[in-house]
């Protein structure tokens, strides 16, 4: 086949593409304890759920494997009807995915074109930015404030091209919330046509907080829910997330979805752990404990924590030498934590709060670490 000089001239990527930087996961444990010389590498840098899955989730996997053969129910009606049922919403309001990530992916592509813009903060899941990025479309973010969302920032940059909004609360990977009072004065400046997107992925460890502004208990016509079991119910690996919204808003995202996402072993684990109750408030208590422990510690150590409702805790350093000097030295003694440059936050790192071992290891490594500075 010849290709004419017109058509060579033609870029094989856009440029928005082009541009992007692959996502840079950490190196794999066996990989870190053969580099280290360690028999052991505690992971506390993706705030996974220590307890591992529920059993009833691998019984419900175990079963589901005998239908591998088969895709999954078209639609995901069952487990959508499940998770209707749980927050008393119409299964046309509801929508899953493989991870919540993949719901804000076809949200951005369903909603998302020309030159409309997306308004957010700095600091917060770096997983958005990428697939705003991807799509090429502009993207505002405002400064943080303490360490979370400037509400009142973000209303004042709405222009005539803000499309949609993405908010994380907890926000992740400062672990702090905005409270009602604010969410309601910022959604009585929001148009009606601007979609806000509420990212709630760890929604299970904030919801005690009285002032916390559970988007279910709003039902905003124009305000879209992310939740996912990665977190509290410990399925990270399975990729399992859900979305609420007024019908008309899931039914394009449903539209554009893959037709057979989630996949089948993920459908049979979600029911399942909707109904394990037992093991989502054993994973409450534990990082509750686990939240009360690393507080009091990380004050006795000196260290500045960011005040956090989610199942980690981020410490200011001050400077990005500092942080890495931390992390290096915790990761030395076998404890893997997040540095957040990456994040936009450099100077700061991120630790999953684990289970009462791991805790009282991690804050072993940290001290060792400081005083051998």
């Amino acid at each position: 086949m010849t290709i004419s000089k017109q058509s060579k001239k033609r870029r094989l990527v856009p440029p928005h593409v082009e541009s992007l930087e692959a996502y840079k996961p950490g190196k794999p444990p066996d990989e870190l304890k053969k580099e280290l010389g360690l028999e052991r590498i505690i992971n506390l840098a993706s705030n996974e759920n220590s307890l591992g899955a529920p059993k009833s989730v691998a019984k419900a996997i175990a079963e589901g494997v005998a239908n591998l053969q088969s895709y999954p129910e078209s639609g995901g009606l069952t487990l959508r009807a499940a998770l209707a049922e749980r927050y008393r919403v119409k299964v046309e309001n509801v929508a899953i995915g493989s991870g919540s990530e993949s719901i804000l992916a076809n949200i951005i592509r369903a909603f998302l074109h020309d030159d409309d813009e997306v308004l957010t903060t700095e600091g917060t899941f770096i997983g958005f930015y990428v697939l705003v990025n991807a799509k090429g479309i502009k993207m505002v973010k405002v400064p943080l404030k303490d360490y979370g969302f400037d509400l009142e920032a973000i209303s004042a940059a709405i222009n005539e091209r803000t499309k949609l909004i993405y908010l994380c609360n907890p926000n992740n990977p400062t672990g702090t919330i905005f409270r009602r009072k604010e969410f309601e004065k910022f959604m009585s400046l929001v148009p009606e046509h601007v979609l806000v997107v509420l990212d709630e992925a760890y929604y299970e460890f904030a919801f005690k907080e009285p002032s916390y502004p559970d988007s279910m208990t709003y039902r905003l016509d124009n305000v879209l829910t992310l939740r996912t079991f990665s977190k509290a119910y410990g399925m990270a690996g399975l990729r399992l997330g859900y979305g609420f919204g007024h019908d008309r808003l899931i039914d394009f995202i449903n539209r554009i979805k893959l037709p057979f996402e989630p996949n089948i072993l993920a459908h049979h684990a979600g029911m399942a752990a909707l109904q394990d109750r037992d093991f989502l408030l054993k994973t409450i208590k534990m990082n509750e404990e686990g939240m009360a422990y690393l507080t009091t510690e990380l004050d006795r150590l000196g260290l500045r924590r960011i005040p956090s409702y989610a199942n980690f805790i981020m410490i200011e350093m001050g400077s990005q030498e500092k942080a890495m000097r931390l992390f290096n030295g915790v990761m030395r003694r076998g404890i893997a934590i997040r540095p957040l440059p990456a994040f936009g936050l450099p100077t700061c790192l991120r630790m999953t709060i684990g289970t009462e071992e791991e805790n009282r290891l991690l804050v072993r490594a940290l001290e060792e670490t400081l005083k051998a500075e």
